[in-house]
């Protein structure tokens, strides 16, 4: 086996599992299960605002070549992105309760927000893995949707932050930190709200 093989896994995983992609899934399956089609359509909305117009900024930077990469390891630059990202979301939760969104589903985003918004915070500071808050975070808010099994999939949650440790983005306290922020800020918000 190559020395290059476990990085060539930590760089798969770290894409496969994004935040962009953990928020379009936890948007369209917590959809299915407020209002099954109609909730899948607030689902694609509110990911579209959470989730594609923040990638796409991303991708817009980095073509301009103000970030190396999507993941935005940069302080600097990830606060920029964060900023943009909350007024995405923050716009995205303003159009949803003017439509009349379920009510869960709203608290859906808003938990994104609220999450986004304490990592924000921490980053000015220290390097927390919002990967690994992303993932925790949605386990649990499915986790709370759908019941104590889908905490079957807290592995996956493990799989990205040793993704990110072995990449050498984040240490595992960066990790860990994330991990525990996530589940516990989006789960109190959504619990909140919804």
């Amino acid at each position: 086996m190559s020395t290059t093989a476990p990085t060539r896994s930590a760089r798969f995983v770290t894409d496969a599992f994004e935040p962009k992609n953990w928020i379009i899934a936890l948007t369209v399956l917590v959809g299915w299960h407020v209002d099954r089609i109609a909730g899948i359509g607030w689902g694609l909305l509110g990911a579209l605002f959470a989730a594609v117009l923040p990638i796409r900024f991303i991708k817009f930077g980095m073509r301009r070549g103000r970030w190396a990469d999507r993941h935005v390891g940069v302080k600097q630059h990830r606060l920029i992105v964060m900023t943009f990202i909350i007024a995405s979301v923050a716009t995205g939760i303003a159009l949803m309760a003017t439509l009349g969104a379920p009510r869960a589903m709203v608290a859906l985003i808003v938990s994104m927000l609220t999450t986004l918004a304490a990592l924000m915070a921490i980053t000015t500071k220290w390097k927390i893995s919002v990967h690994a808050a992303v993932s925790s975070g949605a386990v649990v808010l499915l986790t709370l949707t759908y019941g104590p099994w889908m905490l079957l999939l807290y592995p996956l949650v493990a799989l990205v932050g040793w993704s990110r440790i072995a990449l050498k983005d984040h240490t595992p306290a960066q990790v860990a930190a994330g991990a525990l922020l996530g589940a516990a800020v989006a789960a109190a918000t959504f619990l909140l709200i919804r």
